[in-house]
């Protein structure tokens, strides 16, 4: 058995906070290991005043540690699994996923108890295009604007009079044990969760089997298979962390039950459905669902922001 695990990990507040969560469960598992956070800094991290959607590219969050792990200069990463692009590098795959915290979207503001308590005009912070989309046809009359940062620094700059209004993840909140900054959370029929939302990730190189028995231990089945379902179907609309797109599943009572939505920017154009079926067959629920939604005019929705073709 390893004596000692290196974690590649960012060095945001929150991605600390989940390695370090990480951290504890390996040592109280296996007392004899020793485990060690190694400090990676990525390329999202570094572009701060730019919208994630006009950088471009995916894995922002995630290249630098996955070349990190390739090199042997860690030996796991740990993710917030919805900053994790569908392909993963040659080698590498997502050994473990823990058990999904809250996977909805908190509305924050130190003026109104809703969303709906808003005057017109209202500014509302928020980087992400998915949740722009689904605000944007919750309350077309709101001004939604790019919001960059940290989840502190996003605290900071609604506390500092920037915004009325912010949407974050409720998962991060609680994480950082923050939870009493959430004014309320929305369900997931009012504004469906981006793909994985709420599950972190271990990634780690193939080979390394004899490592990820050790860590099995933190492997939480249902969570695992409603993450393989909702990354099969970003993975055939060829989605990352920054597209409005939405898929969301859920196993219940031995049905896997997967929502999924792709929506223009101004929410002007929207298509939804729903599938379901044996949790033994989790990719092709997210396959068949993603099919679906191209079928329905998503194919139209997502060339329009891809700039080029889908498959």
């Amino acid at each position: 058995m390893l004596q000692k695990i290196r974690i590649g990990t960012r060095a945001s507040l929150l991605a600390l906070a989940q390695s370090n969560w990480i951290k504890g469960r390996i040592e109280a598992q296996h007392p004899g290991v020793t485990v060690e956070l190694v400090k990676i800094i990525t390329k999202g991290d570094k572009i701060v005043d730019v919208p994630l959607a006009m950088v471009g590219g995916k894995g922002l969050f995630v290249k630098e540690i996955e070349e990190a792990l390739l090199r042997n200069e860690v030996d796991i990463a740990v993710h917030s699994m919805k900053d994790v692009p569908a392909e993963l590098p040659e080698g590498l795959h997502i050994g473990i996923i823990t058990e999904r915290e809250n996977p909805h979207d908190a509305f924050i503001s130190n003026k109104y108890q809703s969303l709906a308590a808003m005057p017109a005009g209202s500014r509302v912070g928020t980087s992400s295009l998915r949740r722009k989309a689904q605000l944007a046809i919750l309350r077309p009359d709101l001004q939604i604007e790019d919001l960059r940062g940290n989840l502190d620094t996003r605290l900071r700059k609604l506390d500092e009079g920037q915004f009325e209004a912010i949407i974050l993840a409720a998962a991060g909140l609680n994480r950082l044990k923050l939870a009493h900054r959430a004014t309320f959370c929305f369900t997931a029929e009012e504004m469906l969760p981006a793909v994985a939302q709420g599950a972190v990730g271990i990634e780690m190189r193939e080979a390394d089997q004899e490592l990820r028995e050790m860590l099995m231990f933190m492997d939480h089945p249902a969570t695992t298979v409603a993450v393989r379902a909702e990354r099969s179907y970003l993975k055939r609309l060829e989605g990352g962390c920054q597209v409005p797109l939405a898929g969301f599943a859920v196993l219940a009572d031995g049905v896997l039950t997967m929502r999924g939505l792709i929506a223009s920017v101004d929410g002007s154009r929207l298509v939804k459905s729903e599938h379901r079926g044996d949790p033994a067959e989790a990719e092709k629920i997210g396959l068949a669902l993603a099919e679906e939604l191209l079928a329905q005019g998503g194919r139209e929705i997502l060339e329009a922001v891809y700039g080029a073709s889908l498959k």
